[in-house]
C-alpha cells in the first residue's frame, strides 16, 4: 500500500543556543548577507519570508532567533513546542557552548516526544581556526552517530556554510518526522539546488527557479 506525503507549504525554523554564538549573525547573513561584528542581544525575534517554488506552490519559511539566556525557559519551551526544525548552534572556540547543546537537544526531544524530530548542530566562528577548542571530529562522531542529527560547520563572518545550514534545515522539515533520519537525508526536497538563498532586498518573495 503507497503512503502519499503531503509536503508542508509552511515551516518554522528555530535557532537556539548559548549567547554570544552567532545565531542572529547566521541569520542575518541569510536573510541580508550582512555581518555585523558588535553582539546584539536578542530576546526573540521572528523573521518570515514567502518562496515560490514553482509550479505556483508557494511555501513560507518562519526563522525565530531566540534569546541565548537560560532566563526565559517558558518562553524557550513555547518556541521549541511551535517549531518544526532546530538550529543548535555553539561557538567552535566555546566547549561550554558546546555543552549547552547537548541540554537543548535533550530538552527538544523531551519537549516533542518524538527522536526523530529535525536537528542540524551548527559549529559557528570557523573563522577563529586559532582559537578553536572544540574538535570537528568529536561533534561530528558524537551527532551523526550517537544522536543520528544532521551536523554542519559554518561562519557567519566568512559567510562560509550558511545557506548550507538553512538547505539542511529545509530538507528536513519537508518530510514527517515518522520517517527515518537516512531517508530523509536520501529523499530530494526543496531546495533542490544550491542557488537557493533569500532576497538580498527588504520584500518578503522571492522566485527559485
Amino acid at each position: 500500500m503507497s503512503l502519499m506525503v503531503k509536503e508542508k507549504t509552511q515551516v518554522r525554523l528555530v535557532f537556539l543556543g548559548a549567547a554570544g554564538v552567532g545565531k542572529t549573525a547566521l541569520i542575518r547573513r541569510f536573510l541580508q548577507d550582512t555581518f555585523e561584528v558588535k553582539h546584539r542581544r536578542t530576546v526573540e525575534e521572528l523573521h518570515r519570508r514567502e518562496y515560490d517554488v514553482g509550479g505556483g506552490a508557494k511555501i513560507t519559511v518562519e526563522i525565530l532567533d531566540t534569546s541565548g539566556s537560560y532566563s526565559f525557559p517558558a518562553m524557550r519551551k513555547l518556541s521549541i513546542q511551535n517549531s518544526d526544525a532546530f538550529a543548535l548552534v555553539y561557538a567552535v572556540d566555546d566547549p561550554e557552548s558546546l555543552e549547552a547543546v547537548k541540554s537543548l537537544r535533550d530538552e527538544i526531544l523531551e519537549i516533542k516526544e518524538d527522536k526523530y524530530t529535525p536537528i542540524v548542530v551548527v559549529g559557528n566562528k570557523t573563522d577563529r581556526a586559532g582559537e578553536r577548542r572544540v574538535s570537528a571530529d568529536d561533534v561530528l562522531s558524537t551527532v551523526e552517530m550517537d544522536w543520528n542529527n544532521s551536523y554542519l560547520e559554518a561562519s557567519a563572518k566568512d559567510n562560509a556554510n550558511v545557506v548550507e545550514v538553512f538547505k539542511e534545515l529545509l530538507q528536513q522539515t519537508n518530510l514527517p518526522s515518522r520517517l527515518s533520519p537516512a531517508l530523509r537525508r536520501r529523499r530530494e526536497t526543496f531546495p533542490k539546488h544550491a542557488g537557493f538563498r533569500p532576497p538580498m532586498n527588504k520584500t518578503n518573495s522571492c522566485v527559485v527557479s
